[in-house]
């Protein structure tokens, strides 16, 4: 099960964007914003949690996200495998399956009763723990992940994502500072280019992504309501 093909980091951000594209898990609409979860405004939206119901796409990735995080974090750097609630927990336990691994979920909040556990599964002092998403933004909703996983005296110094938006500069120094690295397999400009090249959206709903992509501070000053 563990992926021995290691394609470039390039054609795989090509790639990945390619298959968010052909599944829809994209969408762009500068006249009508979306509503972002911290209430400010984007023309971008993205659903990953699309990509499981499509076995091929899924699969793929997951290989990409696997060989990744082995290229770059190590061969056997881990001990353990946690998915984030909800949206992460379907993606760790295919990258654990791939890797060999246990898997275990991080929730958001102790579910308030019973052990009143944020950790399901088992995880023990010392692992070397994966943190897997579906995305990243800024970064900002690991922190307590990574400290829920601290908690069991386990580490946690690195977390893998599909996609990163890549258009917050702090979110890595975020990431950094509090000892994490970001893996990850897209970003925004990958998508992007790939929407350009495949004609998926008009020239001017490209033009004013690509506006938001450049200052997404100012477009979102700008189209607040």
């Amino acid at each position: 099960m563990i992926p021995t093909s290691h394609t470039d980091a390039t054609e795989i951000a090509r790639l990945t964007a390619k298959m968010l594209l052909e599944i829809k898990a994209v969408h762009f609409n500068a006249r009508e914003p979306f509503t972002l979860a911290s209430g400010l405004p984007s023309p971008t939206y993205i659903d990953c949690r699309k990509l499981i119901s499509y076995p091929r796409i899924r699969s793929t990735l997951m290989d990409f996200l696997t060989i990744t995080v082995m290229r770059d974090a190590g061969f056997e750097a881990f001990d353990n495998v946690a998915g984030g609630e909800t949206a992460g927990i379907p993606f760790g336990a295919l990258v654990a399956e791939r890797m060999a691994l246990p898997m275990s979920y991080v929730r958001k909040k102790a579910k308030g009763y019973g052990r009143n556990a944020r950790i399901e599964g088992e995880m023990t002092e010392g692992q070397r723990v994966l943190l897997v998403e579906d995305l990243t933004t800024d970064g900002g909703s690991k922190l307590s992940f990574v400290d829920a996983i601290r908690e069991t005296g386990a580490t946690c110094a690195h977390t893998a994502v599909i996609f990163y938006y890549g258009i917050f500069p702090e979110t890595e120094k975020t990431l950094g500072d509090h000892g994490i690295q970001l893996h990850h397999l897209c970003t925004w400009w990958d998508v992007l280019a790939e929407a350009k090249d495949s004609g998926a959206f008009d020239a001017e709903t490209l033009t004013e992504v690509e506006a938001f992509l450049n200052d997404p501070r100012g477009w979102q000053d700008a189209h607040k309501t």
